[in-house]
């Protein structure tokens, strides 16, 4: 399944300093946790009801491609999209980038599965399913999150 628009979903996050290696930048799993968070935020904010309490999805693979380093304090934009759809696979696109500047900091495709709760067995992503996601009425979302603020 394709979709002819690529809607997004962004989350504006700070940087804090526990996630700073010592290295003096964030860590490079702390970039896994943000591709994690992002997409259950963009679960949780599109799915519905019905969606969130019959599905799940489990990671099946991960890549990512680190650009620049991030460092504490800093305000970065998580933006998400869908990619394709077979059978119950589905790819999931995140860009991390710099609030202030626009500065592409990472890269990350995962690929999902789709997990049937009642039978904890994997389940064809149906159109319904997909185009929820990757043609929604709306083009753009956006989430801050701001950690102590």
């Amino acid at each position: 399944m394709r979709g002819t628009k690529k809607p997004t979903f962004e989350m504006t996050i700070q940087t804090v300093e526990r996630e700073i290696d010592v290295n003096g930048h964030v860590n490079n799993v702390v970039y896994l946790q943000w591709v994690q968070e992002v997409a259950v935020a963009h679960w949780n904010a599109w799915a519905t009801e019905e969606q969130k309490s019959s599905l799940t999805w489990v990671v099946l693979r991960h890549e990512i491609d680190y650009k620049r380093a991030a460092f504490v304090n800093e305000r970065l934009i998580l933006r998400t999209w869908i990619g394709e759809a077979s059978g119950a696979k589905c790819t999931r696109h995140t860009s991390m980038l710099r609030a202030a500047t626009g500065e592409l900091i990472a890269d990350a495709v995962t690929t999902w599965c789709l997990i049937d709760l009642k039978t904890q067995r994997p389940r064809r992503v149906d159109a319904d399913l997909y185009n929820r996601f990757a043609l929604p009425a709306s083009d753009d979302y956006r989430l801050d999150i701001v950690e102590g603020a």
